[in-house]
């Protein structure tokens, strides 16, 4: 049936489901308040469907039939509080693209990890010949994706956001990598709200769906009789063995073996083996490789693929050595519980910059590992009191710096051999970059200019 549909945000999402709208036969307006990239203008332009920027025309988005709203709107602003007192139903762009496949949706959240296990599933599912398409918070959003064409199966890294709105929409397999502090800012400072969104991963499950979590993680343990998980349960686990099907390593004998236990079928690899190194990454090999297993996918091309996979941009990457100091970039680590992946898996002494715009971060979460590891911390956000505040007195030097390549360059004079200088923000990007992948890249180009 053809509905007029409004969608609020013309970035990859909100243009990824105006094109599949257009494609599907719906009547499209799509309004976004700031300025459009030139590329999606483009893109809509070739699918002719009406737009406008730095304004949001509301005669033209209250007359619509559905509004689809990008996930980076808050739900509290008036405008869309005004809509939905109208009762008119305001989704996501998930929910509306999962209208328009047949893919089995493997669908991955959580506040770390979700980028490489979503990522690490893919590159295995591709790897063994499968008819398979990223898409989500990674890659192409998945109504982009599937205005392109279908496929067999998706993996899916999705947001607490794009959760919010998701009504009618299933995941075939759910994974949920961990939940700590993140976004608080957009619940109400509530993280039971941030969690509750999490768990909305196994919204509409069925008994012949799959759940995969991490069984070490209290906050998720803490809510499983409270959020009942209709489909079967597979946990991973780092402390020991899991008495159930799942993964898990044999900390107390054997802690360099990893043990898949699926459909009583036993795989086991050493830590030596998987390409991705660190506690951190023994999670996400852990969940992809249960999923994995589930699909029936050989346990040859499984190892194969754990083997073989080259880790993701912005996340713990290696850039280079100067004068005997490593230069790592963790940009994509926009929570404090990022940051303490990176700082816990980081030698000593670290050079650590971080900062940008505050999520409702509690810093003081990671004061002690601070204290042990880090011996400077060069801020890089607009307002670093807080920082400054909690973790100063943590460390021998606490100081400011206007630009990226500023820091780096107080970095390199502060380092000796030995040192480790970390990007690993703990904050959002947009304070004085683009996104994450821009202040990435611009760390990286200030390391190579040194």
């Amino acid at each position: 049936m053809s509905n007029s549909i409004a969608i609020l945000g013309a970035g990859e999402s909100g243009t990824g489901a105006a094109v599949l709208a257009t494609k599907k036969g719906h009547r499209v307006f799509v309004s976004d308040k700031g300025l459009i990239e030139n590329k999606y203008k483009e893109v809509l332009s070739q699918y002719r469907i009406e737009f406008e920027e730095g304004k949001h025309t509301e005669e033209l988005i209250f007359a619509a039939d559905e509004i689809i709203k990008s996930p980076g709107i808050p739900d509290e602003i008036d405008l869309i509080r005004r809509v939905k007192a109208l009762s008119k139903p305001v989704i996501s762009e998930l929910e509306f693209a999962g209208r328009y496949t047949r893919a089995k949706k493997l669908c991955v959240t959580g506040s770390n990890g979700k980028t490489t296990t979503t990522l690490l599933l893919y590159h295995i599912l591709k790897n063994a010949g499968l008819d398979v398409g990223l898409c989500g918070n990674v890659g192409k959003s998945m109504a982009m994706l599937l205005a392109e064409r279908d496929y067999d199966y998706l993996v899916i890294e999705v947001s607490s956001f794009q959760l919010d709105g998701m009504f009618d929409f299933k995941a075939d397999m759910a994974i949920l990598t961990n939940i700590t502090p993140d976004h608080l800012d957009r619940y109400d400072g509530k993280f039971e709200n941030y969690a509750a969104s999490k768990f909305r991963i196994i919204k509409n499950q069925r008994d012949t769906d799959y759940f995969i979590y991490c069984n070490d993680d209290p906050e998720i343990l803490n809510r499983l009789d409270i959020y009942k998980p209709s489909a079967s349960c597979y946990p991973f686990s780092i402390a020991g063995d899991i008495k159930r099907e799942g993964a898990f390593l044999d900390s107390k004998h054997q802690p360099n073996k990893m043990y898949f236990n699926i459909k009583s079928d036993i795989m086991i690899m050493t830590l030596e083996e998987l390409a991705l190194k660190g506690m951190h990454n023994a999670y996400n090999t852990m969940a992809a490789g249960i999923a994995a297993r589930l699909l029936d996918i050989r346990k040859e091309s499984i190892r194969n693929s754990l083997a073989d996979f080259q880790g993701i941009e912005h996340r713990l990457e290696f850039v280079a050595t100067i004068r005997g100091v490593d230069f790592v970039n963790d940009s994509k680590a926009t929570n404090v519980n990022s940051a303490w992946w990176a700082l816990d898996n980081g030698y000593k002494p670290i050079i650590w910059i971080a900062g940008g715009i505050d999520k409702g971060n509690d810093y003081s979460e990671i004061a002690d590992l601070v204290a042990k590891k880090v011996k400077a911390i060069i801020c890089i956000g607009v307002n670093n009191d807080k920082i400054i505040r909690q973790l100063g007195r943590y460390v021998d030097v606490c100081v400011e710096a206007a630009s990226m390549r500023e820091a780096v360059e107080m970095a390199y004079q502060l380092g000796t051999k030995g040192d480790q200088v970390l990007l690993s923000p703990a904050c959002a990007s947009f304070d004085r970059f683009n996104n994450y992948e821009d202040r990435g890249n611009q760390f990286k180009k200030a390391v190579i200019n040194l």
